[in-house]
């Protein structure tokens, strides 16, 4: 579908649908084209969520997850266990630990993993702010959860240097999680054996 075959409006809709993650160019036309035909029933109640989504999403100070408010849920609840955070690369790695619903703790998102070649550092990371949380609070032990990736090791070898001294217990998710996997990918099973074989640092 071409620029000259349809309205600007269109080709923008779908030229922004294609920036969406697993969305190549004719997935999005097929996802546009989808929305269109079924205007009412998707596209008005999509397009009214997505309003309301910018008007009320934010990002929890605290922990990085993304709630509509301040510190977020899951910061508030008095049932999770404060003296345990689990550190997460995204916020999509949290809502997958979530999903499992195997350890209730409280959670950390790094915003990415170290990446030198990609010009990403400490200073670009929430490393400092998981630091502080361990210094200030009542922390008795670190889950380092990141992906099994040689970027996400680097990262998790980072920040076990970063909390020496400290008096923490510091674990990382058992080898269940595949070499090379990304957690968001993984299955609830897979995820809670793995989070219950975690192991020392």
């Amino acid at each position: 579908m071409s620029q000259s075959a349809t309205g600007h409006e269109i080709e923008n809709l779908i030229q922004l649908l294609a920036r969406l993650p697993g969305l190549g160019p004719r997935s999005a036309r097929r996802a546009a084209l989808h929305l269109i035909k079924k205007k009412e029933a998707l596209m008005t109640p999509l397009s009214s969520a997505l309003n309301e989504a910018v008007e009320s999403v934010v990002v929890c100070t605290t922990c990085g997850n993304i709630d509509t408010s301040d510190p977020c849920a899951m910061c508030c609840d008095p049932r999770r266990d404060k003296s345990t955070i689990i550190v997460v690369e995204d916020v999509s790695d949290l809502w997958a630990l979530q999903r499992a619903s195997v350890l209730n703790a409280t959670y950390h998102v790094l915003g990415g993993t170290l990446s030198p070649l990609d010009g990403i550092g400490p200073d670009d990371l929430s490393i400092a702010a998981l630091v502080d949380r361990v210094t200030q609070g009542d922390v008795k032990e670190v889950v380092i959860a990141v992906n099994a990736t040689v970027e996400g090791q680097t990262t998790a070898h980072y920040i076990t240097d970063q909390l020496d001294g400290l008096d923490v217990s510091i674990s990382r998710l058992a080898h269940g999680v595949p070499v090379g996997g990304e957690l968001d990918y993984l299955d609830e099973g897979t995820l809670s054996a793995a989070m219950r074989a975690r192991t020392q640092f």
